[in-house]
């Protein structure tokens, strides 16, 4: 990629930053800038977010003890941390001091957020396909990383008032606005869920400390509740009973519905990872869904294969269907909710 395209990704990610990371915003606006720092993330892999690889290796470096300067501006390593407009110069200095370091991990490592929040816009989601269906869900997620989502289900949830839905029982309670459009009526409790599998490149082991350092690595420095959650998630995932498998999970969907029983729904589904797919890829899983829908009824939910927009495609008797379901916050903040009725 040419430094022009390099420097609006990272023009991009500032935007996307605002009032959500001053520190990612400050230092992608002058990396953007800056040729030799655009050239070191020339290392990251094809169909990666680029900025989020950088960011994530350097905090990465950091975590793992990296001694620098840097670490006063992170709020992930310091209570107070020094004044982000001032960063840019340590930041610069860090990575060209650990260039290598950062170039390999750049080299080998994927953007796998596991963003427990994002079940918030999940859970009524699935609630609808219960009522279309009336089976217990058969959960295939792509890109699963850790399996995070995979549990939205055993989660308790609240949508700005005293009502909590899902496992009210849960210890673990996210919450999220709801900024336009009125939740269905029939989410009070969660659907039952039979069978769950995460299929990913890369399984990301929360037991392992590299792979448990790099996920967290990945999280905004700012962002205090998602480390919080992170913890909390990934402690309940590790005794949980889910089926990970490492591989392409385009290419393994058809073999693996055939295992499901007629008796499942069948819902396939991924979030804020298809915009790492080439368009190749996203017809083929498109085309995946199609032949397995003229066989069986089957769902497939997903956002940012091509616009920020959370999609519900499914097959039921043969018969497409399709809806926008809203727009959906990257880290699951807020949503908004456009389907009606059953």
């Amino acid at each position: 990629m040419n430094i022009t395209k390099l420097s609006v990704r990272f023009q991009t990610f500032a935007e996307e930053c605002k009032g959500s990371s001053r520190l990612y915003e400050v230092l992608s606006n002058e990396i953007a800038k800056d040729e030799e720092l655009l050239s070191i993330t020339a290392d990251t892999r094809i169909g990666q977010p680029i900025p989020n690889m950088l960011f994530g290796a350097v905090q990465y470096m950091l975590l793992k003890n990296a001694d620098h300067e840097l670490k006063r501006f992170y709020k992930s390593m310091v209570e107070k941390p020094r004044p982000a407009i001032e960063a840019f110069p340590y930041f610069k200095d860090f990575c060209f001091n650990y260039r290598s370091e950062i170039s390999d991990l750049l080299k080998s490592k994927l953007v796998q957020t596991n963003e427990v929040r994002r079940c918030a816009y999940l859970y009524p989601a699935f609630c609808y396909v219960y009522e279309k269906i009336k089976q217990p869900l058969a959960l295939i997620e792509i890109g699963t990383s850790a399996g995070f989502q995979l549990l939205w289900d055993t989660y308790a949830y609240s949508y700005g008032s005293t009502e909590i839905y899902g496992n009210t029982q849960a210890d673990i309670v996210l919450e999220a606005e709801v900024r336009e459009g009125k939740l269905p009526d029939f989410m009070q409790s969660p659907p039952p869920v039979s069978k769950r599998i995460g299929l990913d490149l890369h399984i990301n082991n929360v037991k392992n400390s590299e792979d448990r350092l790099w996920l967290k690595a990945l999280i905004w420095p700012e962002h205090v509740d998602r480390r919080d959650l992170f913890d909390k998630v990934a402690s309940q995932v590790q005794a949980a009973n889910l089926q990970l498998i490492e591989g392409d999970g385009v290419a393994m969907l058809p073999e693996l519905v055939n295992e499901i029983s007629s008796e499942m729904a069948v819902v396939v589904f991924h979030t804020h990872v298809a915009n790492q797919f080439s368009n190749l890829l996203k017809e083929e899983l498109l085309q995946q869904i199609h032949s397995i829908g003229s066989k069986r009824d089957i769902f497939h939910l997903y956002n940012n294969m091509y616009d920020r927009y959370l999609h519900l495609d499914y097959y039921l008797q043969g018969g497409k269907v399709s809806h926008i379901v809203g727009e959906t916050e990257g880290h699951g903040r807020w949503f908004t909710w456009n389907l009606s009725g059953k």
